[in-house]
């Protein structure tokens, strides 16, 4: 088995969603691709995501009824922190 080394060289960074103040880890592979890992302690201080648990719908944030992705204001925090260079986008192209 060939080990996974994306994660080497463009490791997934904090991000702080200025709304709620819930912590995620997130990377940019592309402006298209962002990754984000949620924690119990950000799931629990998302608005979106707790309104989402409540109602899920198939066109709600998550995409799908279970899934649940990022919600608009920390999509937003995340584009802020590309902005401000502190959340790089790996392939610029």
């Amino acid at each position: 088995m060939r080990p996974d080394n994306r994660l080497d060289d463009a490791p997934m960074l904090p991000v702080t969603c200025r709304s709620c103040g819930a912590r995620v880890l997130a990377r940019k592979s592309s402006w298209e691709q962002t990754s984000v890992q949620w924690n119990g302690a950000a799931m629990g201080r998302c608005q979106e995501r707790q309104k989402e648990r409540a109602n899920p719908s198939d066109d709600g944030p998550g995409l799908r009824p279970g899934v649940f992705l990022v919600c608009t204001k920390l999509r937003a925090s995340i584009e802020a922190a590309v902005g401000a260079g502190s959340l790089p986008v790996v392939d610029e192209r």
